[in-house]
Formats: C-alpha cells, sequence, structure tokens
C-alpha cells in the first residue's frame, strides 16, 4: 500500500517555522491501530488523516500517543494540499470531524478555518498548575484546557514548565498567554498528556484565547502570535459561538 503523504508548516509564510503537520490522504480508513503508529512513526504534534468524499472530506487527527477531538493547525494543513496540490478549485473545503463540519476558506495565500468558540469559566488556580509553571498566573479559567493569563509577554516568554507537574492536571493541555508587545496578545501552548510538551501553533488553543481576548480588549478581530521556538502568526475573529483563525502554510 501506497499512502501520499505531506509534511506542512502552518501559521507561518516561511519553511521551518510554524507548526509542522503530516497530511495522510487515504483511499479508505485503515484500523485505528495503524493511524496511531503512523502517527508515532512521524512523530510530529499531530498527523491529520484525510478521506475524500463526493462533497466534503473526512478528517481524524492524531498526536503520537492519542487521537484528537480538534486541532487548528492539522486542519490548516491538508487544506493546503487540498487547495495547492489537488488542484481544488472551491473557494471552501469541507472537513467531516469529530467536532463537527468544518470548513477552511481561501483568500489568496491566506486559509481561514471557521472552528467552535470554547470560551473558559473562571477557576480557582489548581495547585499543580503553579507549580507546573512555577509561578501563579493573575487569572485561571478552564475549558479543554487550562487557560492562564499574566501580565506580560515576557513571563510567557521564560516559562520552563514542570510537564511532570502538568501533567497530573485535570485537562488535555495549558495554555498560557498575555498582552503582546507588538500584536494583540501571545501565547504558548503545553500538552504533555497528549504526548506533546510544547505544540509550536496551537489553532485549537484560540478557540479559548479569542473569545476571552475579545471581550477584554473590546474588538472582534486580532492579531496573535505563539512565541514558541518555531513561532506562528495568527489572524484571528470572534463570531459568537464560532471563532475565525486564519494564517498561512508551507509545503
Amino acid at each position: 500500500m501506497s499512502i501520499p503523504y505531506y509534511q506542512i508548516d502552518t501559521f507561518t509564510n516561511r519553511l521551518f517555522a510554524g507548526n509542522p503537520a503530516g497530511v495522510c490522504l487515504l483511499a479508505q480508513w485503515l484500523p485505528d491501530r495503524v493511524l496511531q503508529s503512523i502517527a508515532a512513526e512521524n512523530n510530529l504534534a499531530e498527523t491529520a488523516f484525510v478521506v475524500q468524499r463526493e462533497t466534503s472530506f473526512d478528517l481524524r487527527w492524531f498526536t503520537p500517543s492519542l487521537e484528537m477531538d480538534l486541532c487548528g493547525h492539522a486542519t490548516l494543513a491538508p487544506a493546503h494540499v487540498i487547495f495547492r496540490h489537488l488542484g481544488y478549485q472551491n473557494p471552501v473545503v469541507r472537513f467531516q470531524t469529530l467536532s463537527g463540519e468544518l470548513t477552511v476558506t481561501r483568500h489568496e495565500d491566506l486559509l481561514t478555518l471557521d472552528f467552535p468558540a470554547r470560551p473558559a469559566l473562571e477557576c480557582p488556580t489548581p495547585v499543580q498548575l503553579e507549580q507546573g509553571l512555577g509561578i501563579a498566573p493573575s487569572y485561571t479559567a478552564k475549558s479543554r484546557d487550562y487557560l492562564a493569563v499574566f501580565d506580560s509577554e515576557r513571563i510567557v516568554r521564560e516559562l520552563r514548565p514542570d510537564m511532570m507537574a502538568l501533567m497530573q492536571l485535570d485537562s488535555l493541555g495549558v495554555i498560557v498567554t498575555a498582552p503582546g508587545s507588538d500584536c494583540d496578545f501571545v501565547s504558548r501552548f503545553f500538552a504533555p498528556r497528549a504526548g506533546v510538551p510544547e505544540d509550536p501553533v496551537t489553532g485549537s488553543a484560540h478557540c479559548t484565547l479569542i473569545p476571552y481576548w475579545a471581550q477584554r480588549l473590546g474588538r472582534t478581530s486580532l492579531r496573535a502570535l505563539q512565541i514558541s521556538e518555531r513561532g506562528g502568526e495568527l489572524f484571528c475573529e470572534h463570531r459568537n459561538d464560532r471563532v475565525g483563525i486564519a494564517g498561512r502554510a508551507v509545503t
């Protein structure tokens, strides 16, 4: 069996930056254990598996250790492959996923994800969160992930988390964020429980970040930077119960 495979750097306009995702184009679904083994072999934050249907595409996401319910950069990556390498002419590609139908719209070289918003609810700061980050956030909330808000970009940049402590939390991952010095907000994302100590750029985290910052800043359009070592740029829009997350991608 030969499986077409692409590696895409997402939320960036240059190679070796942003978040790399693998994209496997399948004629039909393989057993889950095979998909998981391929993702582990690729050893990227996520591998996207795509099966084309008549009017849409089925899409699933696997980290090296588990299947995800939602992933932004590994939705942007297969959309890029479909538009650029499969010659798809429709300006909108539709994916059927564990999180329902997700669309990606193309406008020149910018691809916009339409995702469900995941607002976080304020909560007490768990001991393991403060221990894991080494500093108490000024505000803590939770959706799928914990959201830890700090007062400055410098604090977020200098965090050196204790991954063993973060693994004790009752969440998939931890989003840390602060106001940006040359953008609206910055973030980093840690998900050691999913086999991803730090994710370079995390679309799904922005389903939580966008509602928070839109309310805090009083604006619906925002520019964000994820300040991991590879870095990434995201153009964000708050759409009530949905969010728009736009970025570029490079094969």
